[in-house]
């Protein structure tokens, strides 16, 4: 596996960062993961949109403005040629002596590398996955991708402790989000899904499923979602970039629905698959 670091290609293996990175002491620092298929980097300009928002928001400057971010991810996925990858970036705000306010000068650290995708198995379709609820309890700023994910890394791991996939995340009474992913609901064919905050990530999976649905004619909103409406949803889906749209049929040990994927989920993945082809680096036209 070749990786990329700060301007140069190597074996994953031989990349190494200085202790006093600011990613590695105090994670100061934004990520994205970024699908490919076939070779063709997916929704690419939705992905570097938001990587600009959170690098903005952390006010650290862009280190590959204009092309070269598309040059080296192209660059980077002809070193690890195959078929569907992720391509994980990492910015943080470099090496500098440990003081928690900003260095007057640094260079930021750019990582990037390539994991595959794993495809859901075939029962998927049949079986869905079972999800948890968890307190939300991150900070106030999840609009941001930021490497600090101890939270996240807690929540999932309890679902994984309780033999679910996710953990479904609940503040005040109300749904936010996954540990790593959005959350949508449907109760009487509605689409609902929690609006666009601070609270939650802006999912670029879970805006183009509403542009989807809604080119459908399905009826999508998005608003808050309490608790009890959560747990009493006909369908429950997971969404995110890597795997893609997930049917929860078991929460808290509990059926959601029949207990078994619904026919709104077939419907919003089959949709999505079909975007697949035809998403080129060049696009403009991710959401």
């Amino acid at each position: 596996m070749i990786a990329y670091l700060n301007g140069g290609y190597m074996p994953l293996e031989t990349a190494r960062i200085s202790p006093l990175d600011r990613g590695f002491l105090f994670g100061d620092g934004v990520y994205e993961v970024i699908p490919s298929y076939g070779g063709v980097p997916f929704l690419l300009d939705a992905h570097l949109d938001r990587l600009g928002r959170s690098l903005a928001a952390i006010r650290l400057a862009d280190p590959l403005p204009g092309a070269a971010w598309r040059q080296m991810l192209g660059r980077l996925l002809e070193k690890n040629p195959g078929d569907d990858r992720s391509i994980y970036v990492q910015v943080t705000r470099g090496t500098a002596p440990r003081d928690h306010a900003f260095p007057a000068s640094t260079l930021a650290t750019v990582f990037a590398m390539v994991s595959p995708i794993t495809p859901p198995g075939s029962a998927l379709p049949e079986t869905g996955v079972a999800a948890v609820t968890l307190p939300d309890q991150r900070w106030g700023r999840c609009d941001i991708k930021s490497v600090a994910l101890l939270a996240n890394v807690l929540a999932r791991q309890q679902a994984v402790d309780d033999g679910a996939v996710e953990a479904i995340l609940l503040r005040d009474g109300f749904l936010t989000e996954g540990a790593a992913s959005n959350v949508f609901v449907v109760a009487n064919g509605v689409v609902r899904t929690p609006p666009l905050t601070p609270a939650i990530l802006p999912g670029i999976t879970r805006a183009l499923l509403l542009d989807l649905l809604r080119a459908k004619g399905r009826v999508c909103r998005e608003e808050p979602i309490l608790e009890a409406e959560l747990r009493a949803a006909d369908e429950i889906w997971l969404t995110s970039s890597t795997r893609e749209v997930l049917p929860v049929t078991q929460l808290d040990r509990q059926p959601v629905g029949h207990g078994r994927p619904g026919p709104m989920w077939r419907e919003a993945r089959d949709l999505y698959r079909k975007t697949h082809s035809g998403a080129g680096m060049e696009s403009s036209d991710d959401q």
